[in-house]
């Protein structure tokens, strides 16, 4: 059986092809730098659920690949700023005119036709998330 040392030396030697798969999800090289390692401290964390028998290389990347979407999910989750202020009885209260209704349908029959108007391979994608399918 391979010991917790020796597991983190083979991972180590992924270094290169992490950051540059890091780099690739991230598209900054501080927000890579930061992924690899809160990789790197999951394998260690979970190395005792490594099996010997499989791809080390594989378990790794599943890992960076899934801390980089469970970050991006948290940072979506903190976008979400309440302010408190004066305004704020005003903003929850706004209530839009007739017109602006009338807008927004004009713009959504716009879209839905520039929609129709795309090739069925361009167009499946719009269609799906609009019957609510996620990218995944």
């Amino acid at each position: 059986m391979e010991t917790r040392s020796a597991l983190i030396n083979r991972v180590l030697g992924f270094d290169q092809g992490l950051r540059h798969y890091a780099v690739s999800l991230t598209m900054n090289q501080e927000d890579a730098c930061d992924l690899v390692q809160d990789t790197y401290l999951k394998v260690i964390q979970n190395s005792d659920y490594y099996k010997e028998d499989t791809n080390l290389k594989a378990w790794v990347y599943t890992i960076m690949k899934n801390t980089f979407i469970n970050n991006y999910r948290r940072k979506q989750r903190s976008k979400m700023v309440v302010e408190q202020n004066e305004d704020l009885y005003h903003l929850n209260n706004f209530v839009s005119s007739p017109s602006d209704a009338a807008d927004m349908n004009f713009y959504v029959k716009d879209i839905n036709e520039k929609i129709l108007d795309k090739k069925e391979d361009q167009r499946r994608p719009f269609e799906m998330f609009l019957d609510g399918f996620k990218y995944q």
